[in-house]
């Protein structure tokens, strides 16, 4: 899928007028009342939870994209949400777990087809601490949760392209080349 995501709109979200171009690589601008619309990331997250036997908890996709494969626990920020509340929340939806807390590390680009469109994301990645590693479930979005030694960790078995990235970056901090997790 190549087309840009502008091209999917083709009316002026304020006045409704079909005279909505592009305005450059980034907007479309209504010719008829001026409005311009920036094309902007979704806000999304991805929670790094390990417990005291220095196992990540995982999970498996039960929806597409990548359905079957390997995920961390995350998903979209809504709206009025902080990353720490939103990576909380999705943490909750997909395994009943409580964060504690969410510790910033950093962030990827991700491109997420939802519903034949192609969605642009940026991709917060947060280490969690939750109330109890043992109590958890797959809800929502994951069709199993369980947790994985670090060591066992292959990033090519996760689904999304972010993920793999960020795990890898995540496993080179953890075992002390942070070289790696800086650049």
């Amino acid at each position: 899928m190549n087309q840009h995501p502008l091209a999917l709109f083709k009316y002026c979200p304020r006045c409704g007028s079909e005279h909505f171009e592009e305005h450059n690589g980034k907007s479309k601008q209504c010719r008829d009342c001026g409005f311009t619309y920036y094309f902007n990331p979704s806000s999304a997250t991805v929670a790094l939870i390990v417990n005291e036997r220095n196992e990540l908890l995982v999970c498996r996709r039960a929806k597409e994209p990548a359905k079957g494969t390997l995920d961390l626990p995350g998903g979209f920020i809504d709206m009025y949400e902080t990353g720490e509340e939103g990576v909380a929340r999705e943490v909750k939806e997909e395994t009943g777990l409580t964060v504690t807390r969410a510790e910033y590390l950093f962030s990827l680009p991700n491109l997420y087809l939802y519903s034949g469109f192609l969605v642009h994301t940026l991709d917060m990645f947060f280490r969690c601490t939750v109330e109890d590693t043992t109590r958890f479930t797959a809800m929502d979005d994951a069709a199993e949760a369980f947790f994985l030694p670090l060591r066992d960790i292959r990033p090519e078995d996760f689904g999304l392209d972010s993920v793999r990235q960020g795990l890898t970056r995540f496993l080179l901090a953890s075992t002390g080349h942070n070289e790696a997790a800086t650049s």
